[in-house]
């Protein structure tokens, strides 16, 4: 699903009318139109009708107009609260407001208090105060009206945006509406995916009003990886094929105390897909590793007996790494000076498409311009707010609030792939493209998750799909199964082998037409 900033949707709005000649009135119209029929269809099911529009002196304002009149063409009870005087009202919106007839309209510049019982009695609350293009911070009669509206406690349905939420951030300027739904124009915005602005927007759908896709695609913005996305990517397999079609990955992982990271990638990589994997780990690790990784290979390396590799480990990794799709390096990998020696070795050595995670980040963060020299043909990194702060030289708050930012700038400056894990979890390519991911839930924050998520992509890695592919695809498949997961048990106490042995599962119902869960359908 396409995605643009408030800026993006601003231009986008301002070349429809005046290179595609599509005057704004239609727009507005078709706006009001769309939103009105989606509120008709789903509260206006019962005799009594009642909706209750909440509108600003701007164009959500007239969107809001549009709809009060459409709705009262459909039998429906209608109040518009305007929070400004009638002079206040120009342009488009005017030209609406004045279809409206005289007795459902009140002007409320100094708030809507006095209409409190009005919006508790209503079917329907229309929050039409402010649209995309809001960046100020709400105060006065707009913060009370937002106030109202959420204590009303009745369904409200937000035109383009809820009121207050930021349209490119997601911030919450001061106070914003919670929306049970959202009806938005020509495509998402940012601010309506990212959080905190994704809890306030209820079920999103998205309404095609003029605006041309060929004239979306050329502007700047960014994917929204859901179900449909997802679905998109993933690769048929033939009859005819066999383990060697889906490529052999290499995962080097694990130390004393940290066998289960090792365990978790490699069986997450089988799970999703690899035709072969082979798990190198420190000798001392060995047996207890052949027990827990059943389908995948292991190959115990030279450890001296400490418990974690180091350069002792080289030669047999060099011998490895032929007759290789992928590698995966990091999962309880350790953190010492001879671990760090031997991961920057192997960033200037390998060139298969090499994915780093845990340890292995931790190792590059003492020298990030070993990036620069990297001979893998596609080097991902995956790192988690922490990690990502250590790699940037950034506090973990800095880069979690402009988390598509750091990624993409991190990603074009190093030429690599970049995963910043999290709530809407960024994928960056060193082309400066960006995705954001839409499955997930909070109960996959847990020990381990991003160990099956390194299992995910290396296995789409070795399985030769495109970096970027395997990245988005990847993210997706690993959020789908937790989703899976917390569907069956809940969100408390969801493991990392829970999801890993979702994985098929989520495989199953992306390919599948049934079930769409995790996108904002297009009408």
């Amino acid at each position: 699903m396409r995605v643009l900033t408030a800026e993006g949707m601003q231009e986008a709005d301002r070349r429809t009318i005046t290179e595609r000649g599509v005057p704004g009135l239609t727009l507005m119209e078709n706006a009001g139109l769309g939103c009105a029929a989606l509120i008709h269809e789903r509260y206006g099911q019962t005799p009594r009708r009642k909706a209750v529009i909440v509108a600003g002196r701007g164009n959500n304002g007239g969107d809001g107009y549009v709809i009060a009149r459409l709705l009262a063409l459909e039998g429906w009870q209608l109040l518009t609260l305007v929070l400004a005087e009638r002079a206040e009202i120009l342009g488009d919106a005017r030209s609406n407001l004045e279809l409206l007839h005289s007795s459902t309209l009140h002007f409320c510049p100094e708030g809507i208090a006095p209409f409190a019982f009005e919006l508790a009695d209503a079917t329907v609350v229309v929050d039409a105060l402010f649209g995309t293009g809001l960046s100020r911070e709400i105060t006065g009669p707009s913060a009370e009206a937002i106030d109202l509206i959420n204590a009303s406690e009745r369904p409200v349905v937000a035109v383009d945006i809820p009121s207050g939420v930021h349209a490119t951030t997601g911030g919450i300027l001061g106070s914003a509406v919670r929306a049970d739904l959202t009806v938005t124009f020509a495509c998402a915005k940012l601010g309506q995916l990212l959080y905190p602005g994704a809890e306030y927007v209820g079920e999103l759908r998205v309404l095609p009003i003029g605006v041309p896709d060929s004239l979306l695609s050329e502007l700047s913005g960014y994917d929204f990886i859901d179900e449909t996305a997802a679905r998109q990517l993933i690769r048929p397999r033939r009859r005819t094929s066999h383990k060697g079609t889906f490529g052999h990955l290499l995962i080097v992982a694990g130390s004393r105390g940290k066998s289960g990271a090792a365990a978790l990638a490699a069986n997450s990589a089988v799970r999703a897909g690899a035709g072969l994997v082979t798990l190198a780990v420190p000798a001392t690790l060995h047996q207890i590793l052949e027990i827990k990784s059943t389908e995948a290979m292991t190959q115990a390396l030279d450890d001296g007996g400490r418990g974690y590799l180091g350069l002792l480990a080289l030669p047999e990794l060099r011998g490895l790494l032929s007759d290789r799709d992928a590698m995966v390096l990091g999962p309880g990998l350790s953190w010492n000076p001879d671990t760090s020696a031997l991961v920057h070795r192997l960033l200037a050595e390998v060139e298969l498409p090499l994915l780093l995670d845990a340890d292995a980040l931790n190792a590059v963060s003492e020298q990030p311009g070993l990036l620069m020299s990297a001979r893998s043909r596609a080097l991902i990194l995956t790192p988690h707010p922490g990690e990502m702060a250590r790699l940037c030289g950034r506090t973990v708050a800095q880069v979690e609030e402009e988390r598509i930012a750091t990624a993409r700038e991190f990603a074009v400056r190093y030429k690599i792939y970049l995963i910043l894990k999290g709530a809407r979890t960024v994928c960056a390519a060193p082309d400066g493209r960006i995705a954001l991911n839409a499955s997930g839930n909070p109960g996959m924050a847990s020990g381990g998750m991003g160990d099956v998520l390194s299992g995910v992509v290396g296995a789409l890695l070795g399985q030769g799909y495109d970096p970027f592919d395997a990245c988005t695809l990847g993210v997706f498949l690993h959020g789908a199964a937790g989703d899976l997961v917390a569907a069956e048990k809940g969100e408390i106490g969801l493991t990392a082998t829970d999801v890993q042995e979702q994985i098929p599962y989520a495989y199953k119902v992306i390919g599948s037409h049934i079930q769409r869960r995790y996108h904002a359908e297009c009408c």
